[in-house]
């Protein structure tokens, strides 16, 4: 009786959790990226983004006021003034010197290397005195050992995306993507709408042919193309540019597109379409007014998959793409150029990363609720 359709399956325990495990994996590592985007330098060096939201124990250096801002007071030149600038930080011990950043405890006073002495307390502040004036003009560093509590900043978002001197910004990377994106989306959507409407509904000579010789095209591996496309290009004087490249999307997605709604459209009511005919109406007007509106969900289908496509790739870029600054400066290339020259700044790292993927995500969550009925276009009569 376990086989008679409309019964549960014993085994619906084993797909929720295989449907739970699959959440997690792309939820954890997106959040990860998320909360490491808001948060400095010093606390991702010193924590997970799993404890963000919790103090963490951090090894600092930081500098006391240049000497230019000393003042005699009874005979002393002094220099003081707080390290963290009145936020709520303790710290637990310190020291003048890298090698050793722990010899004192807060009250304790150390004698400094060019003359002087120093006392740092608990909550930061500090107070330098010499009998002789202070020379220089650099603060001296100071090596502490503090519980911060949890920091979050929008400044890695400003440096990249908003600081005009920033060579690694990625406005300029994010303004090229959609260049590229949005035409390569909406191009193969659009002739493959009218592809797929004669595949379905129009009778001609070799229409089961192109169907088949279409189908044939989901398995051929766009890398076999990519040479002789580039030579074509540069042959014909296309070159390399965001017309090229949206030719090479659009040839690369449409055998996918015109399958998906290709299969989409035959399962169409046939009455509604013979009715229209009978009423006098053209194949475009049959196309533009019945069979579009009802195909929606393939056109927004195949819509996600597309852009999520273009917009994630490199591969495409580098090979068509040089735009006016010489460079492939989509963002996917911009983020591999980051990991070499900022690959310890985890912090630019992640927010640039995520700066890739939110467009994405807010394109699949804006259409999600299309993808399945789009996917299973004629695998149901």
């Amino acid at each position: 009786m376990d086989n008679i359709a409309g019964t549960k399956s014993s085994l619906t325990w084993a797909v929720h959790i295989s449907v739970a495990a699959l959440v997690a994996l792309w939820l954890f590592p997106t959040l990860g990226l998320f909360v490491s985007s808001f948060r400095t330098a010093d606390q991702i060096a010193t924590s997970g983004w799993w404890k963000s939201m919790f103090p963490s124990e951090q090894n600092l250096t930081l500098r006391s006021a240049a000497p230019e801002t000393q003042t005699l007071i009874d005979g002393l030149y002094v220099i003081e003034g707080d390290l963290f600038e009145g936020k709520d930080v303790e710290i637990s011990v310190w020291g003048i010197s890298s090698r050793a950043i722990a010899d004192y405890t807060p009250g304790q006073t150390a004698e400094l290397k060019k003359g002087g002495r120093v006392t740092v307390t608990a909550d930061g502040h500090y107070r330098m005195e010499n009998e002789e004036e202070f020379t220089g003009t650099r603060g001296t560093r100071l090596f502490v050992t503090a519980t911060a509590p949890p920091e979050f900043t929008t400044d890695n978002y400003a440096n990249i995306l908003l600081d005009p001197k920033n060579v690694d910004g990625m406005m300029q990377a994010f303004i090229s993507t959609l260049t590229v994106t949005i035409p390569a989306t909406i191009i193969p959507i659009v002739v493959a709408a009218f592809a797929a409407y004669a595949l379905a509904w129009m009778d001609f000579p070799g229409r089961a042919l192109l169907i088949a010789f279409v189908v044939g095209l989901l398995v051929v591996p766009l890398q076999l193309a990519l040479i002789p496309l580039l030579k074509l290009h540069l042959s014909t004087g296309i070159g390399k540019g965001y017309i090229g490249t949206w030719m090479a999307h659009t040839g690369f997605g449409l055998p996918l597109a015109i399958y998906l709604l290709r299969n989409y459209m035959v399962g169409l009511p046939r009455d509604i379409i013979e009715n229209a005919r009978v009423d006098g109406a053209t194949e475009f007007q049959i196309f533009t007014k019945i069979i579009l509106p009802l195909s929606f969900p393939a056109l927004a289908s195949f819509a996600i998959f597309q852009f999520l496509w273009t917009w994630n790739d490199l591969l495409v870029a580098k090979v068509f793409l040089i735009d006016s600054s010489g460079q492939t400066t989509v963002m996917t290339a911009q983020i591999v150029e980051m990991l070499g020259t900022r690959g310890g700044n985890w912090e630019i790292l992640a927010t640039a990363a995520f700066v890739s993927i939110a467009v994405p995500l807010a394109v699949f969550f804006a259409m999600q609720k299309y993808l399945v009925r789009g996917l299973l276009a004629g695998s149901v009569k």
